[in-house]
């Protein structure tokens, strides 16, 4: 079993900053990806970033150069640092974590792009 415990989010203002956090803890030795997904009222739940063991990172065309994931292994702990942030990115941002068997989600963390 993995938990995985989020944290960061907030209101920012447009242009503004944020950087979430996802702590894995359990089997996380098990783990070979973690990632962010978003989902926003009304709409699915979409891929944000995602980055593996390895350090291979991927991107939403909708974040590329404005967001970056990154990973501490030896915390079991992933990043998403969400810079010129825009009204559109607001949602509800979730962690997960894969391992060979299941993908793991966290409870999910509020981010509000707003004026």
């Amino acid at each position: 079993q993995v938990q995985l415990v989020e944290s960061g989010g907030g209101l920012v203002q447009p242009g503004g900053s944020l950087r979430l956090s996802c702590a894995a803890s359990g089997s996380a030795s098990s783990i070979y990806d973690m990632g962010w997904y978003r989902q926003a009222p009304g709409k699915r739940r979409e891929l944000v970033a995602q980055i593996t063991n390895s350090g291979s990172t991927n991107y939403a065309d909708s974040v590329k150069g404005r967001f970056t994931i990154s990973g501490d292994n030896a915390k079991n702990t992933v990043y998403l640092q969400m810079n010129s942030l825009k009204p559109e990115d607001t949602a509800v941002y979730y962690c997960r974590a894969r391992t060979l068997s299941r993908q793991y989600w966290g409870q999910g963390t509020q981010v509000t792009v707003s004026s």
